[in-house]
């Protein structure tokens, strides 16, 4: 059997210098398709993250390729937002790989397994995510990265599959198939 190539992603803080690439990204059809409906509107949305405190945007790295999008967020720290019944510390996460000729190749689940175990690391208790139920690939992804689907909702932006993963160290009775659920 020929062995797996080693990936090293990096998470880098976006900055001003990376917003037209971020740009040409929303323009892609894989992306634009779920991310929002007017790249304006996303962009604007991401150029006021970098100064937020409650989302800390990130540029994902594959070695020393800019590789896709990837923001968290507190739903705590935002008002009337509608995932604050999750426990304190809860982060969000969205995410997006840009480059179309990484799409299907198995980054997505390595990279979020990556990133949400640092998060995890910091002591965050749960990670959630909420693709849109009709994100096939999206939530295959999620899956394969540990993430289990607890509840639907609709969100401002439509219909959403909450998933979660828990930080075994905060809730180590639970097992990786098990959420811990309020």
């Amino acid at each position: 059997m020929p062995n797996e190539p080693i990936y090293r992603y990096g998470f880098i803080p976006v900055e001003p210098r990376h917003l037209s690439m971020i740009s040409d990204w929303l323009a892609e059809p894989h992306v634009a398709k779920w991310w929002g409906k007017d790249p304006e509107e996303e962009m604007a949305s991401i150029m006021e993250h970098m100064d937020s405190v409650s989302v800390e945007p990130f540029i994902i790295m594959l070695g020393d390729e800019a590789i896709g999008y990837l923001q968290t967020y507190d739903p705590h720290l935002e008002d009337d937002h509608p995932y604050q019944d999750q426990p304190t510390g809860t982060l969000g996460l969205d995410q997006f790989i840009g480059e179309p000729d990484l799409i299907g190749q198995g980054h997505g689940p390595r990279l979020l397994d990556e990133f949400v175990s640092l998060l995890f690391e910091e002591g965050v208790p749960r990670v959630i995510v909420d693709p849109d139920p009709a994100n096939e690939q999206a939530i295959k992804a999620y899956k394969k990265a540990g993430f289990i689907a607890f509840d639907t909702r609709t969100s401002i932006y439509g219909p959403a599959l909450l998933m979660a993963r828990d930080n075994p160290e905060q809730w180590p009775e639970f097992g990786q198939d098990e959420v811990r659920l309020q």
